[in-house]
């Protein structure tokens, strides 16, 4: 499933790449941009799928991440603390308002300088690589209390691994099987 998972992600980022690079095929910026429709938001790895309600996933895939946070934390939040009735505060220190809050910016943040890697401990949320286990690191944020270790059974996926070693070249994904 992670595999699938990740194979997802990255097709998607690559077909978001040609998209953005296809300004020379259209010399002429249309008066129609409906072929330019946004269809779904997958900033962060499951966030859309866990967090918002199937009632709000349209309303939510075609809002601005800039606006994203003032709609719907509030909804994240309830969500949240239906998941995890206990929560008080996460591995980062972060309270239900504020890791909702941030949560609900649908965006892959990516830090231009300094390690990229989507949580590792130390660096947390500075982009992602393909390695990254960020369903895990989603759980333990959203289960494991302020030290991470809480309720052990719901913080880890247990895929600790693709099932087949990335490329060293582009485009880096596992040959498909």
């Amino acid at each position: 499933m992670k595999n699938i998972l990740k194979t997802g992600f990255m097709a998607l980022t690559v077909m978001a790449l040609s998209f953005t690079a296809c300004n020379e095929d259209d010399p002429v910026t249309p008066t129609d941009d409906s072929r330019y429709m946004q269809e779904d938001q997958m900033g962060r790895p499951a966030i859309n799928t866990v967090f918002v309600s199937a009632g709000d996933k349209d309303d939510f895939n075609v809002t601005t991440p800039s606006k994203q946070g003032a709609a719907f934390a509030s909804k994240f939040n309830d969500k949240l603390l239906a998941l995890n009735p206990g929560y008080s505060t996460n591995a980062l220190g972060l309270d239900a308002a504020t890791f909702t809050g941030i949560l609900a910016t649908d965006v892959l943040t990516v830090a231009t300088q300094g390690k990229t890697t989507f949580f590792d401990g130390a660096n947390v949320l500075t982009g992602r690589a393909l390695a990254d286990d960020v369903i895990s690191v989603e759980l333990l944020l959203i289960f494991g209390g302020p030290e991470g270790t809480g309720n052990p059974g719901l913080t880890d996926d247990n895929v600790d691994a693709n099932d087949k070693a990335f490329l060293n070249t582009f485009p880096y994904l596992a040959t498909p099987h």
